[in-house]
């Protein structure tokens, strides 16, 4: 059963300016070790990091919870399946969160240009 989706665009010349403001800082408040080390693998590492971004907004909304209640951008990651498509996992305060929605899956689509990046999530599972 879908329990929600969230769609989320962003602007790469946003994330790349808040990096060029503040660096590391921005970098690890947002993103995972693993996730900024795919990044930085890519020819254009802002590209990939505005994909992830727009990842966990899409999260959030799907899930109707928003950035309250102790929740942090590390608490949704975005990795590399074997399949090499991209997977969003939760974890920390957002797992409980999910787990008392009755969410059991997360379905990610990403896509990307040089300007923008977009993401699709649908949260599966069974309503408590």
């Amino acid at each position: 059963m879908i329990l929600g989706i969230g769609i989320d665009i962003v602007k790469v010349e946003r994330v790349k300016k808040a990096y060029n403001r503040s660096k590391d800082s921005f970098l690890k408040k947002v993103f995972t070790q693993k996730e900024i080390e795919y990044a930085f693998s890519k020819k254009d590492p802002f590209i990939h990091l505005s994909a992830r971004f727009a990842a966990k907004e899409a999260f959030l909304k799907a899930l109707g919870t928003g950035w309250s209640q102790g929740i942090k951008w590390t608490d949704i990651e975005v990795i590399e399946s074997q399949n090499g498509a991209p997977k969003i996992t939760f974890s920390g305060v957002l797992s409980e969160k999910a787990k008392k929605k009755g969410v059991k899956n997360a379905l990610l689509s990403l896509s990307h240009d040089k300007v923008d990046a977009v993401a699709v999530v649908v949260l599966t599972g069974e309503e408590p």
